[in-house]
């Protein structure tokens, strides 16, 4: 899902785990000042307001009726055409764990670096997965996976080129998987109206735009064949009461969006400038988080911790830092007091 877990990327401890490990975090840096702040996420600090829901979202079995207006309004919300290509899942993990299982691929190829739960999936499937780095190295691959824009980056692959490859993968019977969790906030970067398309899966998360991440809910927009066997693998009641009951008001709340996007624009300029004045270099990102380079990076992700902010450290990309978005006045202030009080 573009998500928080980075091909390299090392947790807490040393794992590989992904964003958002608070209770790891405690346990490692108990002196740490309290309360913690999340940094290690690419979500957005502040979320859709969850109105008061009906207690029946809670005390009856989700109505059919009910997942397919949500299905509808994330179709125009994608700007997909008919809302026959587009299925509600619990979350785009589920779908990435899922595709595996439907796709029979002996080789697949992921652009990377990028969300590592992509290979990991291909490669508990039995497929044999490689990390390219442009669409050009994908040889015979049966299924490329494309993260756009990537995590944690920001890279965007132009969408010729993503459709000149789609075009080849179909004509051998492949599959181009485009994972769009974070293309919500980024200009002319979906592929969905270039659906129905015989080769083309789109993932669309619902959680990192909205804030939600907890409401687990995304969508898969593909040819309707396709759709049709994501939702019958799904099985019924895929999606709970609360999570289609808020999907569908948010995403129907444009107006919020268009609010909320200016609001990140913004913060990203001011993050980008007090990364830059404690000596960072500015790699990439997108609205929801940035990617920075320090040749002592680790020892920031120390300083930090010890400070009780969370980024993102990773394994084989040891200069680099990720950095979410503040969520708040009292965030800026720690986090601007942290990189000026940094020692080496």
């Amino acid at each position: 899902m573009g998500g928080d877990n980075t091909s390299g990327a090392e947790g807490i401890g040393g794992a590989i785990l992904h964003g958002g490990r608070l209770e790891a975090a405690a346990l490692r840096y108990p002196a740490a000042r309290l309360p913690w702040i999340d940094l290690s996420t690419g979500i957005n600090p502040v979320g859709y307001p969850v109105p008061e829901l009906p207690p029946s979202c809670f005390a009856r079995l989700p109505e059919v009726e009910a997942v397919l207006r949500l299905e509808a309004v994330a179709a125009r919300a994608y700007g997909v055409a008919d809302a026959a290509m587009v299925v509600a899942a619990p979350g785009t993990q589920s779908l990435i764990d899922l595709l595996p299982r439907l796709i029979a691929a002996r080789r697949v190829a992921v652009v990377g670096p990028t969300y590592a739960e992509h290979a990991a999936s291909w490669a508990r499937a039995g497929s044999l997965v490689r990390e390219i780095s442009a669409l050009d190295e994908a040889g015979d691959a049966k299924v490329v996976v494309v993260c756009q824009p990537n995590n944690p980056d920001g890279r965007v692959v132009p969408g010729g080129a993503l459709m000149a490859l789609a075009d080849a993968m179909a004509a051998r019977g492949g599959w181009l998987v485009v994972d769009e969790a974070f293309a919500d906030l980024a200009d002319g970067v979906g592929l969905a109206p270039a659906l129905p398309h015989p080769a083309i899966v789109v993932l669309r998360s619902f959680g990192k735009t909205y804030g939600l991440a907890g409401v687990r809910l995304g969508f898969a927009l593909a040819a309707p064949a396709m759709v049709g066997r994501v939702r019958a693998a799904l099985g019924p009641w895929a999606v709970s009461g609360p999570a289609i009951a808020v999907g569908t008001l948010a995403l129907g709340d444009r107006a919020w969006l268009a609010a909320s996007r200016e609001a990140l624009g913004r913060g990203v300029a001011r993050l980008d400038a007090m990364l830059e004045r404690a000596g960072f270099e500015i790699i990439g990102g997108t609205l929801l988080f940035r990617l920075a380079a320090s040749a002592g990076a680790g020892r920031w992700f120390e300083h930090l911790a010890a400070q009780g902010i969370l980024v993102r450290g990773f394994e084989r990309q040891t200069a680099w830092l990720r950095f979410g978005i503040p969520a708040d006045t009292g965030e800026w202030r720690r986090l601007d007091d942290a990189l000026q009080q940094y020692k080496g």
